[in-house]
């Protein structure tokens, strides 16, 4: 049984109630649920550590109440609380029981279960926002990271030959194909990988993960891009941005932006030349 735990922390600043995300991310919490006074953040119970949680909220002077919530009432929670995520008039992301929206270019259903990348957080916007401004009509995507799944669901819908949606964990893969299969898409395949090692090149890579991960596969995410392909990154904080970018550039790829969000980026790269990897 996959159990999750449930951190319910009390905080009405939002300055430091976004440093919180920061810092819970590091320690592998991979949802959160903002509310007026509460900050709400979800983490595997395999994950959970509650030395260093309690070192964390004690440097802010907080309090939290936890609980475990069983994998089966995954699904109930997410009905109560999930609320549709809009991205200007590109991409609108909603669950099964919302209505659907008739005025945004791309709509995406999806069951989000335990995986990371509703929408909610800043770094899947910040994805889904820099995705919008490419072309990706005909162009061979990779999603590294998938989650739920949406990046690749999104690559289709906006025109992508073909998709190929990888993550480590095995419910992501389990969540990402009934999504998949949610939205119609046919031309996405999902694997489950321990890293980044492509058999061919793509045109565009997706990567939304974590500074570690993302380091740690500098060069298969380079042997995977075309001549002229594009990366984007996320998962990552504003102080992560030096050595994301001094890894990639010094490699030969070009530094084309970073975006923020909340003390969050997304940087991207292109390949520049001929990719000879």
């Amino acid at each position: 049984m996959k159990n999750t735990v449930e951190i319910t922390i009390a905080i009405t600043n939002n300055a430091i109630r976004e440093e919180l995300i920061a810092q819970l991310s590091l320690l592998n919490y991979d949802a959160f649920e903002e509310k007026d006074n509460e900050l709400v953040a979800f983490i595997n119970e395999t994950d959970f550590n509650a030395d260093s949680l309690d070192m964390l909220v004690a440097r802010y002077k907080l309090t939290y109440s936890k609980k475990i919530i069983e994998d089966q009432n995954w699904n109930a929670l997410w009905e109560s609380n999930f609320d549709p995520v809009i991205v200007d008039d590109f991409c609108a992301i909603r669950a099964d029981f919302h209505p659907p929206f008739t005025d945004k270019k791309h709509e995406i259903i999806i069951t989000p279960k335990m995986s990371f990348g509703t929408g909610h957080h800043a770094t899947t916007y910040m994805m889904i926002s820099e995705m919008s401004k490419l072309d990706l009509a005909n162009k061979e995507v990779a999603d590294f990271g998938t989650g739920t799944g949406v990046l690749a669901i999104l690559a289709e819908k906006s025109g992508s030959r073909s998709v190929w949606a990888i993550d480590i964990d095995e419910w992501s893969i389990e969540n990402a194909k009934e999504n998949i299969e949610k939205n119609g898409c046919k031309h996405i395949v999902v694997e489950k990988r321990e890293s980044f090692d492509a058999a061919q090149k793509f045109d565009i890579v997706l990567a939304n993960i974590n500074k570690n991960v993302i380091l740690s596969n500098v060069s298969g995410l380079l042997f995977g891009l075309k001549s002229g392909g594009q990366l984007l990154l996320s998962g990552l904080l504003k102080e992560d941005e030096t050595d994301i970018v001094t890894a990639f550039t010094s490699v030969g790829l070009a530094h084309i932006s970073t975006v923020e969000r909340n003390r969050w980026i997304c940087i991207s790269l292109k390949m520049n030349g001929v990719n000879k990897q």
